[in-house]
């Protein structure tokens, strides 16, 4: 699945991880209100861009071919 799209995460931008939850839950309390998380990379980005682990940073209303998005539900 990588380099397909920037994939959205429902968390707040922050600049590090410290205080981040330790529990795999969404880091929604402070932070950047107004910039949501991109994990991943696109199709045209540099392959050292590509882990699920390198983060970036957008507005959520911002849309373009580049960003996307997985649903996923507890069976």
């Amino acid at each position: 699945m990588h380099g397909k799209a920037w994939e959205w995460v429902q968390d707040n931008w922050h600049g590090n991880y410290q205080g981040a939850p330790a529990d795999g839950s969404a880091w929604v309390k402070g932070g950047d209100q107004e910039r949501r998380v991109l994990r991943g990379g696109a199709w045209f980005i540099d392959p050292r861009f590509l882990r699920s682990g390198y983060r970036n940073h957008l507005a959520p209303d911002f849309r373009n071919n580049l960003a996307g998005m997985r649903i996923a539900r507890t069976l």
